[in-house]
């Protein structure tokens, strides 16, 4: 597909003025502060699935800002909805009432088992509220003294001191002791481990009051939540009045083939969570509740940014754009394809490629642990092809395009990562 298809396909333009910039990767270390080990190119521009470094080199986009850029780059109806809204009122305070931030709240309500909405900035940012609500339900409806919540294993949560803490991987807490109290971790997808700590830590007083999962963990290495275990932790929770919370930061907005992750669990959770594709790449997250869980009391949380007109107008665009487009018909059936691909590429290399799995347009690629081959270095001659991909742990290639791949791309994405998989084992 040339340049000048993909624009006209997207009804996209690119202005006559468009240069291409040196870029001085010296001089951006200067003020930026050293927290992200990154690949050394420096994009500048996109358009759909594809996007331009800073030496007019193209790459065909299978990253999405991480799961994030659900309608690819430069999508009309954002751009549209962007200079629309920045031209009208972009931000205002909570104090006032925002009519197209209860335009969204309901758009969300009746797309899914939630009743409540809290509008704020990022998935830290929705996942920290979930765990207020949840401790503050604890205390005044479960009346447990000191509430203990249950996360699990190689889970990703956020970036916050209580998200850090909830996530269980103990590489992203160096360092930042003394963590916040009241997290206990076990083995995901182990219904028999939920229930041995759940006896362990209610022994005398009651202590569980929340259980905080991924519906499939991103961070962890891409690892689908089996059926089994979450309709059993929800039989649990109604059990026993233990509040499910689900991360749906990575998975929802249709990133596995339905709206939300839990559709393909067969259970509803009490409160979830939302970012990443929600603004396709306009900062916004999302923290959802049943209202039998919604305690919130004016003052208990808020967000100066949280729910301002800009960013919800983009996420509304993006929620009717969703199923003004079929993307989720798109979602199943490139994932299909994606699958497929990958595990023909597993079949042709099994020294090297020991799993495929996951949902929709969101699926990990297991490198062996035998093998000294990382996931960095297939990303790095992915790179070096014209294909962007980013890990997810050391051995796992991780794939979330946006949600509007053609069948063209991710077979050109299939061919070029052969390419990558051939040059780091030559």
């Amino acid at each position: 597909m040339t340049i000048d298809t993909l624009i006209s396909n997207h009804n996209l333009s690119v202005s006559a003025a468009t240069v291409v910039k040196s870029f001085d990767s010296d001089n951006f270390k200067e003020s930026v502060m050293d927290t992200y080990a990154r690949f050394p190119i420096a994009l500048e521009r996109g358009a759909g699935c594809r996007v331009w470094d800073s030496t007019g080199k193209e790459y065909l986009d299978l990253v999405a800002g991480i799961a994030t850029c659900t309608l690819g780059h430069a999508h009309p109806a954002m751009v549209e909805t962007v200079t629309r809204q920045i031209q009208t009122l972009h931000h205002v305070s909570n104090l006032f009432y925002i009519p197209v931030q209860g335009q969204l709240a309901q758009w969300l309500v009746q797309h899914s088992c939630a009743e409540k909405v809290f509008l704020c900035n990022s998935g830290a940012e929705a996942n920290e509220a979930a765990i207020k609500l949840a401790r503050k339900y604890a205390h005044t409806v479960q009346k447990i003294e000191h509430p203990v919540m249950l996360t699990a294993n190689a889970s990703f949560h956020g970036r916050t001191l209580a998200t850090i803490t909830a996530t269980g991987q103990p590489k992203y807490q160096k360092n930042f002791a003394p963590l916040v109290p009241g997290f206990h971790y076990v083995p995901y997808n182990e219904i028999q481990a939920i229930e041995a700590a759940i006896s362990e830590l209610d022994e005398g007083d009651r202590a569980v009051s929340a259980i905080l999962l991924e519906p499939l963990q991103g961070e962890g290495g891409v690892r689908p939540g089996e059926v089994a275990y979450f309709q059993a932790i929800r039989r649990i929770c109604d059990e026993t009045g233990i509040l499910l919370i689900l991360d749906e930061v990575q998975a929802g907005m249709g990133r596995t083939g339905k709206l939300w992750g839990y559709e393909n669990l067969g259970i509803e959770p009490d409160i979830f969570t939302s970012a990443k594709g929600l603004g396709g790449g306009i900062p916004i997250g999302a923290m959802m509740c049943k209202q039998h869980c919604d305690v919130f009391a004016p003052g208990d949380h808020a967000s100066t940014f949280g729910g301002n007109p800009f960013a919800c107008a983009v996420a509304l665009t993006v929620c009717e754009t969703l199923a003004k487009e079929n993307l989720l018909e798109n979602v199943s059936a490139r994932g299909e394809q994606l699958r497929t691909g990958l595990r023909a590429l597993a079949a042709k290399y099994p020294a090297l490629i020991t799993d495929v799995r996951g949902w929709g347009l969101i699926h990990g690629m297991e490198l062996a642990a035998d093998s000294e081959i990382t996931a960095a270095d297939v990303v790095k001659a992915a790179i070096a092809e014209g294909l962007l991909l980013v890990p997810a742990g050391a051995k796992v290639l991780r794939f979330v395009p946006p949600l509007i791949v053609t069948e063209t791309e991710v077979n050109l994405a299939l061919q070029i990562l052969e390419k990558a998989i051939a040059a780091v084992q030559a």
